[in-house]
């Protein structure tokens, strides 16, 4: 099922074939580092760069029989390199490798989700301006608020998304450390000097202090990182299925020619790419718990944190990449109905502009709260059984007694609701 999100690039990246050769790249590394420490022969260093290979069907053939993947790798890896196989790995344990070729896999891999982010800014930004000054009526639990411009949720989640860039950079440094330090992380059979080496040439941090692994909070703080982010595009792809209601129609998913919504209703067209946003989102949380769970290991290390990685590491990062081009999509090509959104301003029946009202009252020299029973009084009753707040208040003598006809007629304007919005836009776009 997961291979359906997949695209190439990130395929690529939790393939065998790059998993073994990043294992490669550290061994080849830390046997160049031996020899320029003199513990290996420079020439052996040299043809091992230059021969090693790997055979990923062998290394699985091997693992049949020595039930241990690492030695499997190195024992294919020594058939293509002959004597200078006793140069490799020397003074190593599997997790010196394994960890730090894992700490490069996440590294590319948040590369190409720091793309698809940086794409739906792009996405953000231009329908932000495009619906900067769209009035739509502005919802608080679900029910009918003050009008807002429908370009301020692009701006606003604009803004969500940029902390979310910062925070897959810092989740992507905090995980880019490697750790070449022996069996418990003593460094008592092999140099610190070998791991600052690999390190350094792999675009990676050496782990202040390590045991057998780099330890898993790093982890469990990328992990986090990542549900965190599809947890803002669920945000997003609910306001889209609200948005898509019948009740409320004011915009929608794009809906491709011959697409069709329902096996059983021709009428029918459903969000359900946000909707696949929302279940992959909860999918993205379970990963993050996992990952929280591998931060506890026995002492110096066991081997539990092993199994879960492979599944969530490959399964987060290739549905992060599906859910933000997803997102993209959705909300670059997102049908908007600016006539529905006036309609639905207009529901109420004026009880959208109660807070003007109360605010004219107040100014007045009324007391808020007797304000507050003369304006609600009116507002509940039209929107329990319609009517109009404007003709109400006009009608009502007390109310008449402090704001003349004039007065409340210039309440119901819209300007001022949109007045700040270019203030809004230069903290947010500048």
């Amino acid at each position: 099922m997961i291979a359906r999100y997949t695209r190439p690039e990130m395929a690529r990246i939790w393939s065998e074939e790059n998993q073994f050769q990043k294992w490669l790249d550290v061994e080849i590394l830390a046997t160049e580092a031996l020899a320029r420490l003199g513990k290996a022969p420079k020439s052996a260093a040299a043809r091992i760069r230059k021969k090693a290979r790997f055979n990923v069907a062998r290394i699985r053939k091997i693992e049949t029989e020595v039930k241990h993947e690492t030695i499997a790798f190195l024992s294919s890896v020594a058939e293509s390199i002959g004597d200078d196989a006793r140069f490799m790995h020397v003074g190593m344990t599997s997790s010196d490798v394994m960890d730090t070729a894992f700490a490069l896999q996440l590294k590319e891999a948040c590369a190409l989700l720091a793309g698809d982010i940086k794409e739906l800014l792009k996405a953000l930004r231009r329908q932000a301006f495009k619906y900067k000054r769209l009035p739509m009526i502005g919802r608080t639990h679900g029910i009918h608020a003050e009008p807002i411009a429908f370009g301020l949720k692009f701006a606003l989640w604009y803004t969500e998304m940029q902390r979310n860039l910062e925070r897959l950079r810092r989740a992507a440094e905090d995980v880019s450390v490697g750790k070449i330090s022996g069996a418990v992380g003593t460094f008592a059979q092999i140099s610190p000097r070998v791991e600052a080496y690999v390190c350094k040439k792999s675009g990676l941090k050496p782990a202040p202090v390590s045991n057998q692994i780099i330890q898993r909070d790093r982890h469990a703080y990328f992990f986090a990182t990542l549900a965190v982010i599809a947890s803002s595009l669920e945000k997003f792809a609910v306001e889209v299925r609200h948005l898509q209601r019948t009740e409320v129609q004011e915009a929608e998913e794009p809906f491709t020619a011959g697409q069709k919504g329902s096996s059983a209703m021709p009428h029918k067209r459903n969000p359900i790419l946000s909707e696949n946003i929302s279940g992959l989102a909860r999918l993205m949380r379970s990963y993050a718990a996992a990952a929280l769970e591998n931060v506890p290991l026995w002492h110096e290390r066991d081997i539990s944190h092993s199994s879960v990685e492979r599944v969530i590491a490959p399964d987060a990062t290739i549905l992060l990449d599906f859910m933000l081009r997803r997102m993209t999509y959705v909300l670059r090509d997102l049908v908007v109905y600016p006539q529905n959104m006036r309609r639905n301003l207009e529901k109420s029946g004026g009880a959208i502009y109660s807070e003007r009202v109360l605010l004219r009252l107040v100014g007045k020299g009324l007391a808020r709260d007797r304000a507050y029973r003369m304006v609600q009084r009116h507002a509940l009753a039209v929107t329990k059984y319609g009517g109009d707040l404007r003709q109400a208040l006009l009608d009502d003598p007390e109310i008449r007694r402090y704001l003349t006809a004039g007065e409340i007629r210039e309440i119901w304007d819209l300007k001022p609701y949109l007045k700040n919005v270019d203030a809004i836009f230069k903290r947010v776009f500048s």
